[in-house]
């Protein structure tokens, strides 16, 4: 089945990131999947919420947000007294996945706060930016290991985020916002390089989909993180040569 993009059920859409986006953070990227664009920034802070101080540990914590006019119409700009149930879903959903990643005994007591903002919303937008930001985060780990502040590699493992779905009956990956609002069943994939499954959320929206379908889509968001992986591998092979082997413990 082709669809209106031309694109095989498991096809992702052109992937592009471009490192340093935003010049003062410790780790950015832009990363754009399709027409969804999405910057990723890595903020360095010295302190730990006061349930780790004493510890020794770090910490990772997200932030996301949209901009007003990054959908089809304009929607209400959020503030710290006004967030939406999606937005503070999307975050803790960042965090987890990141924290997945780190070891954070190996990070010190500091914290690595990560933001991401929707530029372009076109679906997708939280596995882009848990895709991205997990990029911005190996840029920050290294600037922290080349200034000397961590000794050990303070990565577990390296992770990336696709989505899937089932529309009009049929499996497919990395939905464009005009097959993701007339979707069935929507999925939400996050993995590791070792295969190892951090998320896996599944949602039935209009119909609830068979065993076959679901073992489908985790076909179909396979394959779509390994090229998210390699994605990531090249960019950070230009943007911080051997960063990735040297900041991922490898057990």
């Amino acid at each position: 089945m082709m669809r209106a993009d031309n694109r095989a059920t498991d096809q992702v859409r052109p992937v592009r990131m471009l490192p340093g986006f935003l010049p003062f953070a410790e780790g950015s990227v832009l990363i754009e999947i399709g027409k969804t664009r999405v910057v990723c920034a890595v903020s360095v802070e010295n302190t730990v919420p006061p349930f780790l101080r004493g510890q020794g540990v770090g910490w990772v914590t997200a932030e996301y947000r949209m901009l007003p006019r990054a959908t089809q119409t304009r929607t209400p700009r959020e503030t710290a007294g006004r967030i939406d149930g999606r937005s503070t879903e999307i975050q803790r959903l960042i965090g987890r996945s990141l924290r997945a990643a780190v070891d954070r005994s190996r990070l010190g007591e500091r914290t690595l706060a990560v933001d991401c903002d929707v530029l372009t919303a076109d679906g997708g937008t939280r596995t882009a930016a848990i895709t991205g930001a997990f990029v911005a985060l190996v840029i920050a780990c290294s600037r922290l290991r080349e200034a000397g502040l961590i000794a050990e590699p303070p990565l577990r493992r390296q992770l990336a985020a696709i989505s899937a779905g089932i529309v009009d009956g049929v499996p497919m990956l990395d939905l464009a916002y005009d097959e993701d609002s007339r979707a069935d069943v929507d999925c939400n994939v996050v993995l590791t390089d070792r295969w190892e499954t951090v998320e896996f959320q599944l949602s039935a929206e209009r119909g609830l989909p068979d065993d076959a379908q679901v073992a489908e889509m985790a076909r179909l968001t396979r394959g779509g993180i390994a090229q998210m992986l390699n994605a990531q591998r090249s960019i950070l092979d230009e943007a911080a040569p051997g960063a990735l082997a040297a900041l991922v413990r490898r057990e």
